[in-house]
């Protein structure tokens, strides 16, 4: 299934529940940021351990719920996301030159 495909299956799921008049961007936006902490909170306390087998399937489902919203809110303000998520990869390789940036971690003003 391609992107446009999901999309529409998510934005036909909420119209079927009559959900779009709560999606407003500052709730949205809210929404994110819970769903993106839940997504913490699944690694919380794990100390050194960063393996995800054991976690992977709460870790997809929390996944989903922030993309979801994100397809929400990208909706709500009548953005296209593959169009944005294209723009910010040549902003960021602009930031981060191959040559500057393989294998750093560090932010682009320190490069």
């Amino acid at each position: 299934m391609d992107f446009s495909e999901v999309e529409s299956k998510v934005l036909d799921f909420r119209k079927a529940r009559d959900w779009q008049r709560f999606h407003n961007p500052k709730d949205l936006a809210i929404s994110i940021s819970i769903e993106a902490a839940e997504l913490l909170e699944i690694f919380q306390w794990s100390g050194t351990d960063l393996k995800v087998e054991n976690k992977l399937a709460d870790a997809k489902d929390e996944l989903a719920d922030i993309l979801i919203y994100c397809i929400y809110m990208a909706h709500a303000l009548e953005i296209n996301i593959p169009d944005i998520i294209n723009e910010k990869l040549d902003i960021n390789n602009m930031k981060y030159p191959v040559q500057k940036a393989y294998g750093n971690a560090k932010k682009y003003s320190e490069l």
